[in-house]
């Protein structure tokens, strides 16, 4: 009794100090790989492991203090484990996805991959036939041994593993299934959604979210409903109706006046264009007009050389 109120005490607390839970499935996960995760995510995540029904019973009872987290109740199924944190949940989830150990096939469980058996020889005695031919799997005796003809398939996603299936896996050394915690579901802070949508970048989320805009606003033109998203395209859209109507009829108003006075006679904006582009035309030639070059300094002339008898005579003596 007291080690269930432990357990519940240390469920409330782990919610009430997190905001971020996965709900990792843990079918097939051992004690000792359970220890090396728990290691893997320290500092990371926080792994509890428990019954489903214990795991309720802490969030029913904390459900005043923490009403969001009633949200992961219909979630709390099968062999599972919750990882609390306040950090990076694709970070954590990609930790915990890296830790997966190879296991042999036994018999009665379900297989979660296809699995092949490739062609080869396996180095048997021609006695061990009987286990092949059970399986449907083409053998030649070659050298004195059984030699696999093609690739095999033995074991669909989904199908039970037979007593016959796992002898032959067990007799050719194969390892076929790895086993680890697997993230089934994100809790966010109220928010449930599934592990892959940590796989979404901004960009992804931008363009969806775009997408949905344009939706939206080409349903509302549709139908006349104006929202926040269609409104400035409803107002270019009666804007276009009214200048259509102004220059159709005597009716003008400050806006249509100029497009009325271009349609008369287009050659005076012809003309206004011009000045506009001569004006910039200069401010461009202002621009490139280049700098007073600096006086280029002359190079000076050598000094000429004192002689080098320094004033002596020829035969450098006096007379």
């Amino acid at each position: 009794m007291e080690r269930k109120k432990n357990y519940i005490s240390t469920l409330i607390n782990l919610t009430e100090t997190h905001k971020k839970i996965i709900i990792a499935e843990a079918t097939n996960v051992g004690s000792s790989q359970m220890q090396e995760i728990r290691k893997l995510i320290r500092g990371k995540g926080i792994l509890l492991m428990g019954k489903n029904t214990m795991m309720k019973k802490g969030i029913v009872l904390n459900k005043e203090t923490s009403p969001k987290l009633q949200a992961l109740l219909p979630h709390l199924k099968g062999n599972i484990g919750l990882i609390f944190t306040n950090g990076d949940l694709k970070e954590l989830r990609d930790v915990v996805n890296s830790n997966k150990k190879e296991a042999p096939a036994k018999a009665g469980q379900v297989s979660n991959k296809l699995v092949v058996i490739p062609a080869q020889n396996t180095g048997m005695e021609p006695t061990k036939t009987s286990f092949f031919q059970a399986l449907n799997i083409n053998t030649k005796i070659s050298k004195g041994t059984v030699e696999i003809v093609a690739d095999s398939k033995i074991l669909d996603i989904g199908q039970k593993v037979s007593q016959s299936e796992a002898a032959l896996l067990n007799l050719l050394n194969m390892k076929p299934f790895s086993y680890g915690l697997v993230c089934k579901t994100i809790y966010d802070d109220g928010v449930i959604y599934s592990p892959d949508v940590l796989d979404t970048s901004v960009e992804d989320m931008f363009k969806v979210l775009s997408e949905g805009i344009s939706n939206i606003g080409a349903i509302s033109l549709e139908t006349g409903y104006p929202t926040a998203v269609s409104i400035a395209s409803s107002i270019s859209a009666g804007f276009k109706n009214i200048l259509a109507v102004s220059i159709a009829t005597n009716y003008d108003f400050a806006q249509s006046k100029q497009i009325k006075e271009f349609l008369k006679d287009p050659s005076k904006f012809a003309v206004a264009e011009k000045k506009e582009e001569k004006k910039e035309e200069k401010k461009v030639e202002k621009k490139e007009e280049k700098k007073p070059e600096k006086p280029v300094e002359k190079p000076k002339e050598p000094e000429p050389e004192e002689d080098g008898d320094m004033g002596l005579g020829l035969f450098g003596g006096d007379d």
